[in-house]
């Protein structure tokens, strides 16, 4: 909670957390704030990998996982173990090459691609964090937000 009080303040968080954990749960979604928020680049990285893979069903797949070890489980995204297990349990190939794909330092694949993609929306739309929502190109929503949020976008484009 400490990470999240530092970011928005902690006026926000309390009104913020309380909000998106009943919203989560009218969907059934039982989200925590338990997890370790640290180095989340392989996490990045893995989500690369599932689209060179299985293209978006499958990178949909990987972020799913992700966001349930995340929000659910509070697991931490900078733990390999972890980054395997969401992998695995999405339909990645077996653990252990998504194993040797995390830990070889000498396998760069997604990084440089990563890093760009970054870059390339950090520069274009400001973007300091997540959830930011980029529709048609045009709008950007920042933070979780309202349905109306994102129907009054639709109506302006």
């Amino acid at each position: 909670m400490q990470y999240y009080e530092s970011k928005f303040g902690p006026n926000m968080v309390r009104s913020m957390i309380p909000k998106m954990k009943a919203t989560a749960m009218e969907h059934g979604i039982r989200m925590e704030y338990g997890g370790y928020v640290g180095n989340t680049f392989d996490s990045h990285r893995l989500i690369w990998k599932a689209r060179e893979v299985g293209g978006s069903e499958l990178q949909d797949k990987v972020i799913e996982q992700l966001f349930h070890a995340y929000f659910v489980d509070n697991e931490s995204l900078g733990e390999r173990a972890v980054l395997e297990g969401c992998a695995a349990r999405a339909g990645l190939p077996s653990q252990s090459s998504m194993g040797d794909f995390l830990a070889d330092d000498s396998d760069k694949s997604g990084t440089e691609e990563v890093q760009r993609e970054m870059q390339d929306y950090g520069r274009a739309y400001q973007c300091t964090g997540v959830p930011m929502f980029i529709v048609d190109g045009k709008a950007k929503l920042n933070g979780a937000q309202e349905p109306d949020a994102f129907l009054r976008v639709f109506g302006q484009l």
